[in-house]
C-alpha cells in the first residue's frame, strides 16, 4: 500500500460516520497532510451542514500549512451550489496545491466540473486511488445517480427449513424467527437507510411501528404498499414517530413492473437507499424484477414445518456469519 491509498483508506474510515445522517447527501471522508502528519480531518455533516472537507479544513489549528499541504477526499469536491458553498472553491481559496481524491463525482452537477474547475486555479490533481473501494462505500449515492433509483436492501429472517412466517395467527404481531441480537442489528440497519419498504399483508398481520426503537439513530421514512389503501390510520405505521408514504394504485399501476415503478417512485422522492422487509410477496416483486444489490437473510434456530415459504433468491454469497444461535447469510446482486 502506498502512501496515497493509506491516506485514502483513512478518508473512507472516517467517511463512514456519517452513515445515516448525511443522507441523500454522500457520506464523504476527508483528511489534510502536511510533512506526512494528517493536520485535519473531516466526515459530512448530517444533511444541510458542511461537507467533509470544509470540516476537514476547519479542523486545521494553523490555517498557514495549508498552502503547502496535500487534501485526501474519497469523492470528488463539489463545484455548485447547494445547501452549501462549492468546497472546490474552499480548496482553492485556502491554496492547497495538492488534492488526492477516491473517484470522480457521476452527479450531473460535478461529473468532473470539480476537478476541472481546481486544475484551472494550478492545484495538482490525482485521481483513482482506491477507486474500487471509495465506489463500494459511495454505493447509494452511485446507484441512486447512474440507476436512477434508491440503492436496495433485502432483509428478511426464515427457519430452518425454509419458512419466514407461520401459516396462521392468532394475534396481530410478529412471529419472531431470529434472535434479539438479530433483532437489535436489524434496527442499527434502519438507521443506516433513508427508507424502509413493506406491503400491504406485512402491516395487517404484524401491526410494525418499522423503527430504531433497539438503536440510537435516524428513523427511517416508512414506504408501505397499500394498493386498495385499507390500512386503518389506527395503525403503528401512522403515528408520528416517522414519516410515511403510501404507494397504492393512485399513484403506480400494479399490472406490471410493480418494483420498477416503485424505484420510480421513490427516485422522484430524492429517497437513494431502502432496506425491504417484507413481506414475500413484496421481497419476490423485487427479486423477480432483478431491482435489488444486497439480500441479508437471517436463519433462525428454529422449525415451522409448514407456513409461507422464504423468497427464491438468486445472488453471489459475500458473507455468512453466526449471531448467536441465528446464520447471516448477506447476497449481492451480480
Amino acid at each position: 500500500m502506498n502512501i496515497h491509498e493509506k491516506y485514502i483508506k483513512r478518508c473512507i474510515e472516517i467517511a463512514k460516520n456519517g452513515l445515516g445522517s448525511t443522507r441523500p447527501n454522500p457520506m464523504v471522508g476527508c483528511i489534510i497532510v502536511h510533512n506526512n502528519n494528517i493536520i485535519g480531518e473531516g466526515f459530512t455533516s448530517a444533511y444541510g451542514g458542511n461537507h467533509a472537507e470544509v470540516n476537514a479544513i476547519n479542523s486545521v489549528v494553523d490555517k498557514h500549512l495549508l498552502k503547502d499541504s496535500t487534501l485526501y477526499v474519497t469523492l470528488e469536491p463539489c463545484s455548485h451550489f447547494g445547501k452549501t458553498p462549492p468546497c472546490s472553491d474552499l480548496i482553492i481559496k485556502y491554496n492547497i496545491p495538492n488534492v488526492v481524491i477516491g473517484c470522480i463525482d457521476d452527479n450531473i452537477k460535478v461529473a468532473g466540473k470539480g476537478i476541472e474547475k481546481l486544475k484551472n486555479a494550478g492545484c495538482q490533481v490525482t485521481v483513482g486511488i482506491l477507486e474500487k473501494e471509495c465506489k463500494e462505500h459511495h454505493k447509494r449515492f452511485f446507484t441512486f445517480h447512474n440507476k436512477k433509483r434508491p440503492y436496495i436492501i433485502l432483509k428478511w429472517a426464515e427457519t430452518q427449513d425454509g419458512f419466514i412466517a407461520p401459516e396462521t395467527k392468532n394475534e396481530q404481531k410478529p412471529v419472531w424467527i431470529s434472535n434479539d441480537y438479530s433483532r437489535q442489528l436489524t434496527h442499527k440497519w434502519r438507521a443506516e437507510e433513508q427508507a424502509i419498504l413493506v406491503g400491504t399483508n406485512t402491516v395487517l398481520q404484524d401491526n410494525p411501528s418499522l423503527t430504531v426503537r433497539d438503536w440510537k439513530g435516524q428513523n427511517p421514512i416508512r414506504i408501505v404498499i397499500d394498493k386498495d389503501l385499507k390500512l386503518p390510520k389506527s395503525l403503528a405505521i401512522f403515528n408520528s414517530e416517522a414519516q410515511t408514504i403510501i404507494i397504492s394504485k393512485n399513484d403506480a399501476d400494479f399490472s406490471n413492473q410493480v418494483a420498477k415503478q416503485i424505484c420510480d417512485i421513490l427516485f422522484q422522492k430524492d429517497i437513494n437507499s431502502v432496506i425491504i422487509e417484507g413481506g414475500k410477496h413484496t421481497l419476490q416483486t423485487f427479486i423477480d424484477e432483478k431491482l435489488w444489490d444486497e439480500a441479508r437473510i437471517f436463519i433462525g434456530n428454529i422449525t415451522f414445518n409448514t407456513g409461507v415459504k422464504a423468497p427464491e433468491l438468486n445472488g453471489k454469497l459475500i458473507s455468512k456469519e453466526h449471531i448467536k444461535d441465528d446464520i447471516l447469510k448477506t447476497y449481492r446482486n451480480d
